[in-house]
């Protein structure tokens, strides 16, 4: 991962011609010119002459190439104007009115999981916005560790905030730490990488043991909270077809209880908070 993340960075130091963003989405999706070619309805000639800067992909054709490479929307933009053409997709914020629908979908989702928690992130992992009952499990950490912008994995690693009540640490940091791993992959965004590197350089206990690949979806969350040991098992959403930069970075992390003490524990709490 090192020399992928020194390798990403030194690219991206540089401007790319479209041909060059091209290609290295094509190596990082591990497709051949000809793999690319066959899926996108073109000659691979036509497609080795496009990475060369040889010949000019249409604003058609480079639209086609990205949604074949699966190339998140910001970046698509970003091959647009390496392109000569102007980005194809708004980026908005969550307070444009344009995104009134979607920003109360995202309270709607959120207030429907209560008395369990949930919340909002960016692309960075930074929190958009969260359900009440995220906060009584924050209780007791610094509020400097808490100010804006809130990255949910840096308060998951730091040894002042979540670390030391993860009674299963080891596990939940090592699940947190693939999952950031394959988006840098997909991704190559140069802050995820960074975060990657700071993660990474937390004290975390070994594992215990191995965890077989295809165990590592259904990982818990467990939590000390006021003497008591809080189990939660998560799932992700995103939106399905986004057409806003915005809207295609955000996620929704829902927590479920894994375990019934888990769910009556956070009935108490939610109606302590009225």
């Amino acid at each position: 991962m090192n020399r992928h993340v020194s390798t990403v960075r030194t690219e991206r130091s540089q401007p790319l011609h479209i041909g060059d963003h091209l290609r290295e989405w094509r190596q990082r999706r591990h497709l051949s010119q000809l793999d690319l070619a066959v899926d996108a309805e073109i000659s691979a000639r036509h497609l080795s002459f496009v990475e060369t800067g040889r010949a000019s992909p249409s604003r058609e054709m480079v639209l086609k190439l990205a949604e074949r490479l699966d190339v998140p929307l910001r970046e698509r933009n970003v091959l647009l104007v390496a392109a000569g053409y102007a980005p194809a997709f708004p980026q908005r914020s969550l307070d444009d009115p344009m995104l009134k629908s979607a920003r109360q979908a995202i309270d709607l989702v959120l207030r429907a999981h209560e008395p369990n928690p949930a919340l909002a992130y960016d692309r960075h992992w930074n929190l958009v916005t969260a359900n009440r009952m995220v906060a009584p499990l924050l209780d007791g950490i610094p509020q400097r560790l808490l100010g804006q912008p809130f990255n949910i994995l840096k308060l998951a690693f730091h040894p002042e905030a979540l670390a030391p009540r993860t009674v299963n640490l080891a596990e939940w940091c090592g699940h947190l730490l693939e999952r950031l791993h394959r988006q840098c992959e997909a991704t190559a965004d140069p802050e995820l990488l960074k975060l990657y590197d700071e993660l990474r350089s937390y004290p975390l206990p070994a594992r215990s043991a191995p965890l077989p690949p295809d165990n590592n979806v259904a990982i818990p969350l467990k939590l000390r909270h006021d003497g008591e040991v809080l189990s939660f098992i998560s799932t992700t959403m995103v939106f399905g077809t986004p057409v806003d930069v915005t809207l295609s970075e955000l996620a929704l992390e829902t927590f479920f209880p894994a375990d019934e003490p888990t769910a009556e524990r956070m009935r108490k709490i939610a109606a302590g908070l009225g």
